[in-house]
C-alpha cells in the first residue's frame, strides 16, 4: 500500500524519551549509605551478567537502596547494566567514560559511577575475553541410530557435536555414544538445542 513518507523524527523523539526515562532512575543510587554499597551493586550485576540477580541478591540491593519492591529496582538495574555493557564491550577509553552520561544525570552520580566504572573496566574486559574463549559454541549436531538393544528396547545413538571456539581443541568433532529410548532421545535433543541457545545468550550478553 502506498503511504506517506517515513517520519524518523517521531521515532527519534520516542527513542530520546525512552532514554531520558531510563536515566531518571539513577538518582536512586543516592539512597545507598556509602560508595561501597554502589560498588557492591555494580559488582553483583557483573557477576550475574549471564544469569541475572537471584532473589537473595535482589533483597540485598533493595535493602541497600531502601526500596520496597522490584518494580522500583528493575529500571535502575537495566540502566546500570547498559552502562556496564557500554563500558566493557564498547570502544570507550577509560578517560572518556564520563561522556556516557547525558546532562540530566547529576554531577554527583556521574562522578561516582565514572570512578567505579574506571576502577573495574580493565578487570571486566578481561573477564569478558575469558568468557568468549572458554565457552564453546555448538556449531552443528548430527545423530544416527546404530544398533537396537532388543532386551531393553533401547537404541545406541551416535551424536556428532561440532563445537566452535578459540582453542584448537574445540574446533574438532566430539563423538558421544549413548543408549536411549526414542522418547528420551527426542527429549535430549530438545534440551541440547536449548543449552545451545543459552550459551549464545551468555556469550553475547
Amino acid at each position: 500500500m502506498d503511504g506517506g513518507p517515513p517520519q524518523p523524527q517521531q521515532d527519534d523523539c520516542g527513542d530520546a524519551e525512552r532514554a531520558r526515562s531510563m536515566w531518571r532512575h539513577l538518582p536512586l543510587l543516592v539512597r545507598a549509605s556509602s560508595k561501597d554499597s554502589v560498588e557492591y551493586i555494580l559488582q553483583a550485576l557483573w557477576r550475574t551478567r549471564a544469569t541475572g540477580l537471584d532473589s537473595a541478591d535482589r533483597a540485598i540491593v533493595r535493602g541497600m537502596l531502601q526500596l520496597q519492591s522490584d518494580a522500583a529496582l528493575d529500571p535502575l538495574l537495566v540502566c546500570l547494566r547498559m552502562l556496564i555493557r557500554r563500558c566493557v564491550y564498547g570502544n570507550v577509553p577509560r578517560d572518556e567514560i564520563q561522556k556516557l552520561f547525558p546532562e540530566e544525570v547529576t554531577p554527583e552520580i556521574q562522578r561516582l559511577l565514572t570512578l567505579l566504572l574506571q576502577k573495574f573496566q580493565r578487570e571486566w574486559r578481561e573477564d569478558a575475553h575469558k568468557d568468549q574463549v572458554s565457552i564453546p559454541r555448538l556449531k552443528a549436531m548430527t545423530w544416527n541410530m546404530v544398533d537396537q538393544n532388543t532386551e531393553s528396547g533401547g537404541h545406541v545413538a551416535v551424536l556428532n557435536l561440532k563445537l566452535q571456539g578459540d582453542a584448537q581443541s574445540l574446533s574438532k568433532d566430539t563423538e558421544v555414544k549413548v543408549q536411549l529410548t526414542k522418547d528420551t532421545l527426542q527429549t535430549m535433543l530438545k534440551s541440547m538445542f536449548c543449552i545451545r541457545d543459552q550459551l549464545y545468550s551468555a556469550v553475547s550478553a
